[in-house]
């Protein structure tokens, strides 16, 4: 292998039912072995906070070389990983098939999964991650719920930053009454037959997000489609793991995955394409459900069937054509391009729809927003997660669009909170670049 080698990266599947897989002092020599090419190489210095807090903690040690950093120190450098996967996918030049073998990410990971399993996350972060239940159960209280989460809410939210660990001030998603595959279950939007697309069908899946949070972005998509010619169904078996993934929980990732994809198969058999309607879900059934379980057909049917939702209306604009009606918005739309889209290798897909919209002015911004998943709202990361998106926020109030939005609803939220922090008005924002697209043909819920 040469330097600077042009094979593409490859991923390796993840040991986690190997025993050497938790022994922590291979783990320990791993991390040195990758730290210490991190610390000669810095090309990661900008993005999230692992890599500075790795540097800082390299060159404030005695001898200013990893030999003399404790292995109790790596924590911080660990805990500040989102797993987006930018590292991995947009800077490292030491990625397999190189011989030096970095995959940052995943090596995070691992020493989650060891952390895990030696009982060292707390109960109150296992709760959050146990998205399916919490919405489930949130939906029957929904107002009162809402109520609580509001950041204007200073009672409840101090109450929940000292017995959950999530910052008072940090925009949280709020819950939904009625969940977007109960309400598909009631009506179907008509699908339009003389669209160029129409032969198509596809079942969305729902996502715990769009499911229980914001079913908007599920009817905007179905609606879209429906005019498009797309007959769609909606399906929400079980959250894709994701927020366990970042506790280490890799285990139970297995779980939701076999179960989802269970549920998935006889749609795949009678000819429906698979649409995850949030970035980090369709990253987790493509790419990471494979690597976990490589020896599941089921698994690996899937993960070829699934698209994401921008991915998937933009294929319909390239080879049959979208159907008529789109209007201008009036108006410049700041796009932003989440970690997790931008992880699948797809292309800017949420720019590419949006430049579909007759008269379009796109800006995209290409930079994390700090968010993280539920790491950005924790009370000892919310500042860091605002400085890691503050060139974002800086950006937009820059731009000044019309509209902001991003791929990820939670980093849409985030990037808006970093914007008031400047001092200025965030623009008008939607859910999702779908929810925009369903605007300008007319179809908006």
């Amino acid at each position: 292998m040469t330097e600077g080698g042009l094979g593409a990266p490859v991923r390796h599947v993840i040991a986690w039912q190997d025993d050497a897989f938790y022994d922590e002092a291979e783990l320990d020599a791993e991390l040195r072995r990758v730290f210490d090419i991190c610390h000669g190489c810095r090309r990661c210095f900008n993005l999230c906070d692992s890599f500075p807090r790795l540097f800082d903690l390299i060159d404030e040690s005695k001898s200013g070389e990893l030999d003399t950093v404790a292995s109790e120190d790596f924590k911080p450098v660990v805990d500040a990983c989102t797993l987006c996967d930018m590292c991995f996918m947009t800077k490292c030049p030491y990625v397999p098939p190189h011989e030096f073998n970095l995959d940052f990410p995943h090596l995070m990971l691992r020493y989650r999964a060891i952390e895990y399993r030696k009982g060292a996350v707390g109960w109150p972060s296992q709760q959050m991650a146990q998205t399916d239940r919490n919405g489930k159960l949130a939906r029957y209280v929904a107002p009162l719920a809402n109520w609580a989460l509001d950041e204007k809410n200073g009672l409840t939210r101090t109450v929940m930053e000292s017995v959950a660990g999530v910052h008072k001030e940090a925009a949280l998603p709020k819950f939904n009454s009625r969940t977007l595959e109960s309400e598909a279950g009631q009506s179907a939007p008509e699908v339009n037959r003389d669209a160029p697309g129409f032969g198509r069908k596809a079942v969305l899946y729902a996502t715990c997000y769009g499911n229980f949070n914001n079913p908007e972005i599920g009817h905007a998509t179905r609606a879209v489609l429906a005019r498009n010619g797309v007959e769609t169904e909606v399906v929400h078996p079980s959250c894709c793991g994701m927020p366990l993934l970042e506790q280490g929980n890799i285990g139970a990732v297995a779980e939701n995955a076999r179960k989802v994809a269970a549920e998935f198969a006889p749609w795949i058999d009678k000819g429906y394409d698979i649409i995850a309607l949030m970035p980090s879900c369709a990253l987790m059934l493509k790419f990471e459900w494979p690597l976990i379980l490589p020896d599941d057909p089921a698994i690996e049917r899937l993960s070829k069937a699934t698209r994401d939702v921008s991915e998937y209306i933009v294929d319909i604009a390239k080879n049959e054509g979208l159907a008529e009606g789109l209007s201008p918005l009036g108006g410049k739309v700041a796009v932003h391009l989440a970690c997790h889209a931008r992880a699948q290798n797809m292309g800017a897909k949420a720019a590419e729809l949006m430049r579909l919209v007759p008269d379009s002015e796109v800006q995209v911004i290409e930079r994390c927003s700090g968010h993280g998943g539920s790491w950005g709202v924790m009370k000892e990361n919310f500042e860091v997660a605002l400085k890691v998106g503050k060139p974002v926020a800086r950006q937009v109030k820059k731009d000044a669009p019309k509209y902001v939005v991003s791929e990820c609803p939670l980093a849409g939220m985030h990037i808006a909170q970093g914007v008031e922090r400047l001092d200025s008005a965030p623009p008008e924002s939607a859910a999702h670049p779908v929810v925009l697209f369903a605007r300008a043909y007319g179809v908006a819920v």
